[in-house]
């Protein structure tokens, strides 16, 4: 079986629509904008032949229509999430279904991972040709962070969480943003003490002074570093109650407290 290219292709400030290819042919998924999307493509000889959404957010569906308006390909989405005009063309998937492709000879079992939006998915390809997972998870797991709850709540979120963490460790985690540096800060933050993290901080630092993405990253990686995957750890549960002022009675309330103080942290 011929090998597959996983590729992060940038798009607005710091999206990235993963593309998967063959070779010949190519799926993207959450194509926010379709302009990189065709210039790539083009660049590599490659042709689209699917698409894959992870959610209704417009940074990653908006670039869908005038990706259709190229070639009419299959388009799969949440089944419980409004797409506007795109609701026609998406085959809609949910937590349990399987995506099959031909080509790229792709099979994608659908994880629901609401907490970002009420409906959001990922796609977990469980080995590529050389045995090694894949996940493509949306805005919900970052390198060293996740998403905000835009609809969903903390305990949806933890959840989603804890089923994706669960995933073999060796899974490369494909995030839709390059949050990682501004994740890492807080992260220290959060478990100064962590010497994976502290680690992390300066090869990541490293791949973006070359210009290089952070990402993919990796499941066993995330555990080790990521402090949402991490919220029952004392050392983190030590630092929300000291600098939160605030008791922290378990892992959700722990993950509650941290998720709000990264939305307010600078």
């Amino acid at each position: 079986m011929n090998s597959l290219a996983y590729v992060p292709v940038p798009a607005f400030e710091d999206n990235y629509i993963w593309v998967v290819s063959d070779g010949a042919n190519a799926v993207a998924v959450d194509p926010g904008d379709a302009a990189p999307v065709r210039a790539y493509l083009a660049k590599r000889g490659w042709r689209l032949v699917a698409i894959l959404l992870t959610h209704h957010h417009n940074d990653h569906v908006g670039g869908v229509a005038d990706l259709l308006s190229d070639a009419r390909v299959p388009v799969y989405g949440p089944a419980t999430e409004a797409l506007g005009a795109l609701d026609p063309f998406v085959t809609r998937v949910k937590g349990g279904d399987r995506v099959h492709l031909d080509a790229p000879s792709l099979d994608f079992d659908v994880i629901d991972v609401p907490g970002h939006t009420r409906g959001h998915i990922a796609y977990f390809q469980a080995a590529d040709p050389s045995g090694t997972p894949h996940l493509f998870c949306g805005d919900t797991l970052f390198a060293c962070g996740c998403g905000r709850l835009f609809e969903g709540t903390p305990a949806q979120m933890l959840t989603s969480l804890d089923a994706l963490a669960a995933l073999p460790g060796a899974t490369h985690v494909h995030c839709a943003h390059e949050y990682t540096l501004s994740n890492i800060r807080f992260a220290l933050a959060c478990e100064p003490g962590n010497d994976a993290l502290q680690a992390w901080s300066r090869d990541a630092a490293a791949l973006r002074e070359r210009g290089e993405p952070t990402l993919p990253t990796t499941i066993a990686h995330e555990r080790a570093v990521n402090p949402f995957l991490r919220a029952g750890e004392p050392a983190i549960q030590a630092t929300l109650a000291g600098q939160l002022h605030e008791t922290v009675t378990d892992r959700l309330a722990a993950f509650a407290l941290m998720r709000e103080w990264k939305n307010r942290f600078r």
